[in-house]
């Protein structure tokens, strides 16, 4: 029998996956914070530099499936190395960039290929399959929370790069951060499925994508859980481009949002880290639609309550428990129901509909302060989704599906 190297045990893989996540994840939610220093320094506008990130959100969504396929066939190894040199060259692209063509090519279609190339579906499928099946949700969690300490790190960290230098040079040191997904994609690399390590293993491997693609789509559950995910994106989305600027506006300092920001990433590695013990020992869509429920109630009770810093600093927090804590018991139920083999491409198109909630959230914001000079009825429709997507998860069919019947007779 081959013995892995080190760097490809399973525990190496669980670190390098919370590493690579924590760069991508990290990185992407600072760019909110250079919206008002890009539009100052260029003349374009919010709502302007608002779309380009927009686009990135969709893009990442629209390339994310076609990815998770391709991975699912070749392996996600070369497509994780991609993902770290565009990171890398579309952040150096929106440093120099003085047009709006320039803004779109690197903030919105570079990162927006390199998140989907090195991001959640790919990185969790490798997680998934090197898992023992009895700590899957767990060590779902764990990475997935590994994008959350990027977060927390790196948003004071690009603020102060921001306040001690300028925009340019912080974009261009989260630059250098983010090549690293390069080297640690030696970890992820193709991780084959354990052995023994899911049931009815002989019927999973003989599935086609074909087949699998077509089983998904015909499970209402799986149409359930990609709509819920969008009232994901869109929160998500709107409140990493718009909560620094919606702080501003509340005549809070940039600091504070920047705190703000940080305190969502503090957060969700709790939050992230407790949603994957959680959905190991209860049932997932119950989770995801009380998080849904509880993140509509937190952003009602903000906006109703008044804007200082102790008060934006809890609704960070409280909102940060739940912030990404829907990834690993999203990604958990595609597993549980089809089982790990192409998770990336399940998951991949899931994720889509996360990404096409983030595109309308980033870009509803800047809409709705470009003309209204508000961010109010994002949020009133942000609690309006959360309630919806506290229904739709709640008749999910999450039994994992029995392929033991295709199996054939030895």
């Amino acid at each position: 029998m081959r013995v892995e190297p080190w760097y490809r045990q399973p525990l190496f893989v669980l670190v390098a996956a919370g590493v690579i996540l924590g760069l991508g994840m990290g990185v992407r939610q600072t760019f909110g914070l250079f919206i008002q220093p890009m539009s100052l320094a260029t003349g374009l506008s919010v709502a302007s530099i608002s779309l380009a990130i927009a686009f990135q959100n969709l893009l990442w969504g629209v390339v994310t499936p076609v990815v998770g396929m391709a991975a699912d066939r070749y392996g996600n190894g070369p497509f994780l190395v991609l993902g770290g040199f565009l990171y890398a060259a579309g952040l150096v692209v929106t440093a120099y960039a003085d047009s709006l063509f320039l803004v779109h090519l690197g903030s919105g279609v570079l990162v927006g290929f390199a998140v989907a190339a090195a991001g959640f579906p790919l990185v969790l499928a490798a997680v998934a399959r090197a898992a023992p099946e009895e700590k899957r949700s767990t060590w779902l969690g764990i990475a997935s929370a590994g994008g959350s300490v990027g977060q927390f790190l790196l948003l004071p960290g690009a603020q102060s790069l921001i306040s001690a230098f300028d925009y340019q040079i912080a974009l261009l040191i989260l630059a250098a951060l983010s090549f690293l997904i390069v080297p640690l994609t030696a970890s992820v690399a193709d991780k084959r499925l354990r052995e023994g390590g899911e049931k009815a293993v002989a019927a999973l491997s003989s599935q086609s994508m074909t087949a699998a693609l077509s089983e998904a789509g015909g499970h209402r559950g799986y149409l359930l859980l990609t709509a819920g995910f969008f009232v994901c994106g869109f929160h998500v989305a709107f409140m990493s481009t718009h909560l620094p600027g919606y702080i501003v506006s509340c005549n809070l300092s940039a600091e504070t949002g920047a705190i703000a920001l940080g305190l969502i990433g503090f957060f969700n590695i709790l939050g992230g880290l407790l949603a994957g013990w959680l959905g190991g020992r209860y049932r997932k869509k119950y989770l995801l639609s009380s998080i849904y429920l509880a993140r509509a109630v937190v952003i009602t009770l903000f906006l109703i309550g008044p804007k200082t810093d102790v008060a934006v600093w809890l609704f960070s927090s409280a909102f940060g428990f739940l912030w990404l804590s829907t990834v690993p018991l999203t990604s958990g139920l595609v597993a549980q129901i089809f089982g790990p083999r192409y998770m990336a491409t399940l998951f991949g198109i899931v994720m889509l509909g996360h990404q096409v909630g983030a595109f309308f959230g980033a870009w509803l914001g800047g809409l709705s302060f470009d003309l209204l000079g508000s961010y109010d009825p994002v949020w009133y429709i942000s609690i309006l989704l959360g309630l919806l997507a506290a229904a739709l998860h709640w008749p999910i069919a999450d039994r994992p599906l029995d392929r033991t019947a295709a199996v054939p007779a030895q």
